[in-house]
């Protein structure tokens, strides 16, 4: 006899919400709520489209996939004077457009790039006006096409004028669809719906088509492949199968055998769990270093005033970011700036001089008072440090009546503690003699051991922003910045790099990580019921509902979360 659990879901499947026939996208209703179907648009050939759930009619020809009646089209390159200008268009009547703009001619091959001249379609039988004398066409039939339907690309003259008229000749041909301009998304929409491309793959397109940077476009590309989306889907089924196995031992096992006992099946499913929990970290610590690519790396530079901090950003970023001056606190506010390191999106920010009563000088004096304005400057400059991953934390070398000494502050170095990584940088290396210099940057590395021990590993690194100013061709990298470039960059490689068999995971989005944090969580839960602790017993009702949940989580990730979740559990258990 069927147990309660097993009633409710076959329940649940018989009263899903009905779907209305018609050949347009149209949102689930129920029965009480009868509401005429609405048309909804479908997508651009240049954006990524935002994902919605659309339900689709039900039919024993169509499987459940979307019914897509319209041809649509778009300029898929950008718009402006160029060399070629690429019209994609996609749909059921991609024959008849080309039968009206290139009467008498025959298809090309598919696939195969071949001169046609295309005429207005509205003129064929009279006078014949041609819209551009030597256009390339190819045609793709349908099913393995960008969208999944046919699609037929026309490549004309980049001219505005001859773009308009192409665009404004194509809803004027005579077809048995409706024939419209596309929608932001509407190609990548079909796509997905066609099984062309998952989330996962088109959140990699949206990534490829935003990159900036070399770093960012390789982290884009990961996801392109599919490789994250099917490992997410074989988790999904994996789970599913776990799921199902559970509950057919709980649903029928007063009626039928089993090889496992209880026991024994939810200590197989938990081993399988347990690995998944493992790489799913791995997929998490992914997603945390391809950030890093996407948004850019944020770098706050520290340290007393006049050590330098403006001067070496300027320097850095190639042009005067922020005002330098030799008056004590030019700077109150953050200054930012963002640019390209060797493939790195970096924002760097220039901050306050912090002046606080941990403020050290070897072999020197402190002195000064702190006015409100610049205490508000030094309370924002901790801020952005704690949200900053890298800190650049700047002393400078000083010659003063007692001799020379190292010019920094304590504070500066307890904030560089909790970022990922920190750079020492000691300025004014010109201001003292060679050999006063490494005895200061020496004393200096035994300071920041004692008083900031999670700094003992970070690199310095000595420069002279007066020197880099001044310029030399004496020496290749005057003033030491090229050196703190590199040493930044060997910072970036540090965190942002993966090893060679996981480099797919740079790949992993923001969106996706949280749905995987979710994941695990929900996996988590079922490790505590499953092995609950001794003197009690696994509760596997709930144990098997929290891998429902995870694998709901992870349907998610790549678009399933409509489609056959009830069937897929319910086959297996039928299966059982």
């Amino acid at each position: 006899m069927l147990r309660r659990s097993l009633l409710r879901r076959l329940n649940c499947k018989a009263n899903r919400s009905r779907v209305f026939l018609s050949p347009f996208y149209i949102r689930k209703c129920n029965d009480e709520n009868l509401t005429p179907p609405l048309r909804y648009s479908i997508a651009s050939s240049t954006k990524p489209f935002p994902h919605q759930s659309w339900h689709t009619q039900n039919s024993g020809s169509v499987s459940g996939l979307p019914i897509i009646d319209d041809t649509i089209y778009a300029l898929s390159t950008a718009q402006g004077r160029a060399g070629i200008a690429v019209i994609r268009i996609s749909g059921p009547s991609c024959l008849e457009i080309y039968e009206a703009l290139c009467p008498s001619k025959p298809l090309p091959k598919p696939r195969y790039a071949t001169v046609r001249s295309l005429y207005d379609p509205q003129h064929a039988n009279n006078e014949q006006i041609v819209l551009d004398s030597e256009a390339l066409v190819l045609y793709f039939p349908s099913p393995k096409t960008v969208t999944g339907d046919d699609v037929l690309e026309l490549h004309v003259h980049g001219g505005s004028a001859t773009v308009k008229a192409v665009l404004t000749a194509i809803p004027k041909c005579s077809a048995t669809h409706r024939i419209r301009y596309a929608e932001p998304g509407e190609f990548t929409k079909r796509a997905f719906f066609n099984d062309r491309l998952d989330l996962a793959q088109i959140e990699s397109l949206s990534d490829t088509l935003a990159a900036e940077t070399e770093q960012q476009r390789r982290a884009a590309v990961r996801g392109n492949s599919g490789a994250l989306g099917r490992q997410y889907e074989a988790w999904r089924e994996q789970l599913l199968l776990a799921r199902g196995e559970i509950e057919a031992l709980i649903d029928f096992s007063e009626d039928q055998h089993f090889d496992e006992s209880q026991a024994e099946l939810l200590q197989n499913v938990t081993a399988q769990v347990a690995r998944m929990l493992h790489s799913i970290e791995l997929h998490e610590q992914g997603s945390q270093r391809s950030e890093l690519l996407r948004n850019g790396i944020r770098i706050a530079l520290l340290g007393p005033p006049n050590v330098g901090k403006s001067s070496l950003m300027n320097l850095i970023v190639g042009r005067e970011a922020s005002i330098v001056s030799g008056e004590a606190g030019t700077t109150r506010d953050i200054v930012e700036a963002s640019l390209d390191i060797r493939g790195y999106l970096c924002s760097f920010a220039d901050t306050a001089g912090f002046r606080s009563k941990g403020s050290q000088v070897l072999n020197g004096a402190d002195s000064g008072a702190i006015g409100a304005v610049e205490e508000e400057g030094i309370r924002r400059a901790k801020q952005r440090a704690l949200d900053s991953d890298l800190v650049i934390v700047l002393a400078s070398a000083e010659d003063g009546q007692d001799g020379p000494f190292l010019q920094y502050d304590q504070e500066t170095l307890d904030l560089a503690a909790g970022a990922e990584d920190c750079l020492v940088v000691v300025n004014k290396q010109d201001a003292v003699g060679k050999e006063e210099l490494e005895k200061l940057v020496q004393d200096f590395r035994k300071a920041v051991r004692i008083r900031a021990p999670k700094l003992a590993a970070a690199q310095f690194v000595s420069v002279s922003c007066k020197e880099a100013q001044a310029g030399t061709w004496e020496s290749k990298d005057p003033g030491g910045i090229q050196d703190v470039i590199t040493k930044l960059v060997a910072s970036f490689e540090k965190m942002t790099s993966m090893p060679i068999e996981l480099q797919d995971l740079l790949g992993v989005t923001e969106r996706q990580r949280q749905l995987l944090v979710k994941c695990r969580r929900h996996l988590e839960d079922f490790m505590m019921e499953a092995t609950p602790e001794e003197g009690l017993d696994a509760d596997a009702v709930l144990a098997a509902e929290y891998l429902r949940y995870a694998a709901n989580c992870l349907a998610r990730i790549t678009g399933r979360d409509e489609f056959g979740d009830v069937e897929d559990v319910l086959g297996v258990i039928f299966e059982k």
